[in-house]
């Protein structure tokens, strides 16, 4: 059964990556563990964003490694989406939580305070976009996806219901979104497969070159 996978990458690796030591995650090797044999997966579209360096410089030089490991696998595509960091005025929650929670309470309580905010914009929209117009054009027999994002729903619903195709989600979490769970034909936890389904330590890249996993991961 021909298959293509989507993968939202950011919810990927805040659902289920992010403070582990899986983050070297070959993804082709972990949809062939998660999917069943029949499951002929012919693409890999991953979904993600060139991310800030503002709050964590290695950032953007250990994400930027990771895409040169995944592009070794010769049927996944990286679809870019844009990610934005930006201080913003936010109303605070009373009383304010503060961390460290021995710092000295501010007197009086501020109402407001700028903050750092990242978002992420685009790869959520190019899934949906992406996941239906291959349905309807038959590019697939079966799709799998890696998300709990309910903004994904409508999607979901329209390969399922109206281009009557089996979908497999392919939950990063113990517990997936009901309403993603309900239009699933298909659910499968990535978590016990995570481990096993690292790259090597090192990977050789098209050019010849080798990329090395990033410290910490």
């Amino acid at each position: 059964m021909k298959t293509i996978v989507y993968v939202d990458g950011f919810n990927l690796y805040y659902r289920a990556l992010k403070g582990t030591a899986f983050k070297w995650l070959d993804l082709l090797a972990l949809c062939q563990a998660v999917l069943p044999k029949h499951c002929d997966i012919i693409g890999i579209n991953f979904y993600t964003a060139r991310i800030s360096g503002r709050i964590d410089p290695s950032s953007p030089r250990d994400q930027q490694t990771y895409l040169k490991a995944l592009s070794t696998l010769p049927m996944l595509q990286v679809h870019l989406g844009s990610f934005q960091v930006k201080d913003k005025e936010m109303f605070l929650a009373q009383p304010p939580k503060l961390r460290p929670r021995n710092a000295t309470p501010l007197n009086p309580l501020p109402r407001f305070a700028t903050v750092v905010k990242s978002e992420e914009k685009g790869s959520d929209v190019n899934l949906g976009v992406h996941l239906v117009r291959d349905a309807l054009l038959g590019k697939f027999e079966h799709a799998a996806v890696i998300t709990n994002d309910t903004d994904l729903c409508e999607p979901l619903r329209i390969v399922k219901e109206d281009a009557k195709l089996p979908l497999t989600l392919m939950t990063p979490v113990s517990k997936p979104a009901e309403n993603l769970r309900k239009l699933a034909t298909h659910v499968r936890n990535i978590t016990p497969y995570l481990g096993p389904a690292q790259f090597p330590q090192a990977v050789q890249i098209s050019d010849g070159k080798v990329v090395n996993r990033p410290a910490g991961w």
